[in-house]
């Protein structure tokens, strides 16, 4: 498998919809969906509809781990379970229909012991194929060590895969530096990789240029939410902005666009055409209602749009 996501804390979205949200009143709600959930996940259920392969490993616990893998299975895509005591945590999304407003609940995820995140460094180390790229992304578990990332990162340099690092937090800070092919850090997350408070437009090259040059990430993609993203190299910047669509939800454009831009990378694409795919992912994501990820068509709409204009 040249593609493996890592999901140390997924979840078991949960989707309904209502038609008026109100505090006391028992209220009503229609027949939920359920979706696998977390980082990498969305990462590999993305690579699928794209029409690649990939393999998701995650920690599974209890009924919601076990419903996971009965829905990635549903799906088509390939997976790897690694046990836990605790349970998988499930997340909940309503959706308003008096004003269209959509509400995002999210669970913390259980606690992990040692032995039960090791395993997944383990068999990274203990694979007889190393894969083309592995993708950590996603929070990681209360109590687990900030630089769990980075512990991958060190496998990344021994084994020679390529790691892709989507995260936030203490968890990022820790991630970046050797063994790091890409991070894709939003605005906020690039001024914290470059030890700033905040940031404004005209200092978005310069902090990251300072964040390669320091050896944190060989490629950074700093995500811009509506207005794109900016593809950031030893030689240089570019730019892409999307078309503007209709916006049904935000659910899993992030990952969406990292899976996009993963499954090219394998294909040989050149990293411009590469953030394009990325782009035309998660604004296609976007155009989807709930945690529904993005449809193929919509993506290779968009990204042709991107090369011509």
């Amino acid at each position: 498998m040249k593609i493996i996501t890592i999901t140390i804390n997924p979840a078991l979205d949960k989707s309904t919809r209502i038609q008026k949200l109100a505090p006391e009143k028992k209220l009503r709600c229609e027949e939920p969906t359920y979706e696998p959930g977390g980082g990498g996940i969305n990462v590999s259920r993305a690579i699928k509809k794209l029409g690649g392969e990939s393999c998701a490993w995650y920690l599974s616990g209890g009924p919601a781990g076990e419903r996971i893998g009965q829905l990635l299975k549903a799906e088509g895509v390939s997976y790897r379970e690694f046990k836990c005591q605790n349970w998988t945590r499930e997340n909940l999304m309503v959706f308003e229909v008096a004003t269209g407003e959509q509400y995002r609940f999210g669970m913390p995820g259980p606690a992990l012991a040692e032995p039960e995140w090791r395993q997944v460094l383990r068999a990274l180390e203990e694979l007889e194929e190393t894969p083309e790229f592995v993708v950590a992304s996603g929070s990681i578990s209360p109590g687990m060590p900030g630089d769990f990332y980075a512990q991958i990162a060190a496998l990344a340099v021994k084994k020679g895969f390529k790691l892709v690092v989507d995260t936030s937090g203490e968890a990022l800070l820790k991630a970046a530096g050797a063994g790091i092919y890409m991070l894709k850090p939003n605005l906020n997350e690039l001024a914290a990789l470059a030890g700033k408070e905040t940031i404004n437009a005209k200092e978005q090259e310069e902090l990251a240029r300072q964040v390669i040059k320091e050896g944190k990430s060989e490629v950074l993609v700093v995500s811009l939410g509506p207005r794109g993203a900016m593809l950031a190299t030893e030689n240089g910047f570019e730019y892409v902005t999307p078309p503007t669509v209709k916006m049904e939800s935000a659910v899993g454009a992030g990952d969406s666009m990292v899976g996009g831009m993963v499954l090219k990378l394998t294909e040989g694409w050149p990293l411009s055409d590469v953030i394009k795919y990325g782009v035309a992912t998660g604004t296609a994501t976007t155009m989807t209602p709930g945690s529904e990820l993005c449809r193929k068509a919509d993506v290779e709409e968009i990204y042709h749009w991107l090369k011509s204009h």
